[in-house]
């Protein structure tokens, strides 16, 4: 009787075993399962973030296209209206003499001749970092040529608004002066502009 109840025993005992050995291959098993789960779960979002990425390149390349594309046709329309360019290539500002009225050799005295006239004028743009653009506009071009110019040319695009002024004597120009003529706005034959933040 004490032999059967010790192998009755020692079975349960070597029972007990083999369900833990399987219970912890099992659990190694499902260990493994989990890291396999995770390594891919951890590579879709990997993959999520880089495609997302991707898409918002392609959002600002296309938006930074929309925003060009804005600015040619303002260009153009200007153009249009006013009959202006704002693109002429740089050259020096050519001057415009005015003839003056000789007396003949009779007359005593001379009248003095008269000031001379610009019909180009050279602009340059001060940038917030401290680059410079610069060319050449015609004296009746309107102040909102140059503006355009700059936003045109500015590199990776204009930050924001901004305003023109000039540093001495110190004037911001608003959105009335940018309808007005170089020539009405004293910037001929040249003249520094600075951008400034609105």
């Amino acid at each position: 009787m004490m032999e059967l109840i010790a192998q009755k025993q020692q079975e349960r005992e070597e029972r007990e075993k083999r369900e833990r050995i399987e219970q912890e291959k099992e659990r190694r098993r499902q260990g493994q399962e989990l890291s396999v789960i995770r390594q891919k779960l951890q590579e879709q979002e990997m993959q999520k973030a880089v495609e997302e990425r991707r898409r918002e390149k392609q959002e600002e390349r296309l938006a930074r296209e929309r925003v060009r594309d804005k600015i040619a046709r303002d260009k153009a329309e200007r153009a249009r209206r006013y009959g202006g360019e704002t693109s002429d290539p740089i050259s020096p500002p050519a001057e415009t003499p005015v003839q003056t009225t000789t007396l003949s050799p009779s007359s005593p005295t001379q009248e003095p001749p008269t000031k001379k006239e610009y019909d180009q004028c050279r602009i340059q743009v001060r940038l917030l970092d401290g680059t410079a653009l610069s060319q050449t506009f015609r004296a009746r071009e309107q102040l909102a040529a140059v503006r355009l110019y700059v936003e045109l040319n500015w590199p990776d695009g204009p930050i924001g608004p901004f305003n023109l002024m000039t540093s001495f004597p110190r004037r911001v120009f608003t959105e009335e002066d940018m309808e007005k003529p170089l020539q009405e706005l004293g910037l001929v034959p040249s003249a520094v502009l600075i951008v400034a933040r609105k």
